[in-house]
């Protein structure tokens, strides 16, 4: 006999998201693929997994462009998106894209994997990629943990990037180091894809997923309303949106409030007809994909010859 007949008994489901039964299980509809880091046939780009902190999971996905020996090339900190709830770094979408985005622009890359709510509710997500800045700043000086950021990160060149709830992420992470320094690392520039960031009401979802938040007051989920937003340590900002994605208009909202503040930076907001969100993760080969590419790797080339 079934000890526990009511085991299979849904509690929470958040539709193409996950579903939480009632013995505690939680079953996501996305995102659950994973590819093996290593060498990429296509780009060159080699890659490799490191776990920074054994008792949370917290780990990096790390991507070196072909040509990096004896060189030290801008880094770029990444964060995948998913809702706070899916995906990660090792999903072959995510491998893909950071492959290109590593040869193309002859970058460094980190991809941060963090605990993922509702088992691991936020604020643990922002927890986990500010130990992986904390991390990769700990080589600014050559003598971290990991050779090849030793041997090819340039700590006076570095990125942020993430979309969708990764695109707050690394918002968050700016600002977070805006506060409290980023232990030896120079930040260049941060570019935004389908950023998410909260509306002018309480969020369901976070509000699951984030037991402490608070509603629009909360400056984490609502940025652009961060009185300290014009603080922002970064000084070029480049946003993604796209005309049918559903964080099209709070996409729009960051950037205009970031433009109409005091902040002492350039930023610049680049929409795509006719797509939906992070359409270029689902179809990397298409002319608006390549498009955003080419922009996205511009932008991390500017200033370099």
């Amino acid at each position: 006999m079934d000890p526990n007949p009511n085991a299979s008994e849904v509690l929470h489901e958040f539709p193409r998201l996950f579903r939480i039964y009632k013995d505690g299980r939680v079953e996501r509809f996305l995102g659950t693929e994973t590819t093996p880091a290593g060498t990429d046939p296509p780009t060159s780009v080699q890659s490799k997994d490191l776990t920074i902190n054994a008792n949370t999971g917290a780990a990096v996905r790390l991507y070196i462009p072909p040509n990096a020996a004896g060189k030290k090339l801008p880094l770029l900190i990444y964060i995948h998106g998913g809702a706070f709830c899916v995906c990660t770094p090792f999903n072959p979408a995510y491998h893909h894209h950071l492959n290109a985005v590593s040869a193309s622009a002859n970058v460094v890359v980190v991809s941060v994997h963090y605990r993922l709510a509702p088992e691991d509710p936020l604020p643990a997500a922002y927890d986990d990629s500010w130990e992986a800045v904390k991390w990769a700043a700990s080589h600014a000086s050559g003598a971290g943990p990991e050779p090849w950021l030793n041997d090819h990160a340039d700590p006076s060149t570095v990125f942020f990037a993430g979309d969708s709830a990764g695109g707050n992420i690394a918002h968050n992470m700016v600002m977070q180091g805006t506060e409290e320094g980023f232990g030896g690392l120079k930040v260049e520039g941060m570019v935004l894809l389908h950023p998410y960031f909260g509306a002018d009401k309480k969020d369901e979802l976070v509000a699951f997923l984030y037991p402490a938040y608070d509603g629009p007051s909360n400056p984490k989920i609502h940025s652009p309303m961060d009185p300290k937003l014009s603080t922002l340590a970064c000084p070029r900002v480049l946003i993604f949106v796209s005309e049918k994605d559903f964080l099209r208009e709070r996409g729009c909202n960051y950037y205009e409030a970031l433009k109409n503040s005091n902040w002492s930076g350039k930023v610049d907001i680049v929409e795509f007809s006719g797509e939906d969100h992070v359409f270029h993760l689902f179809d990397p080969t298409k002319e608006n994909s390549l498009s955003l590419m080419s922009q996205f790797v511009a932008f991390l080339k500017q200033g370099r010859a």
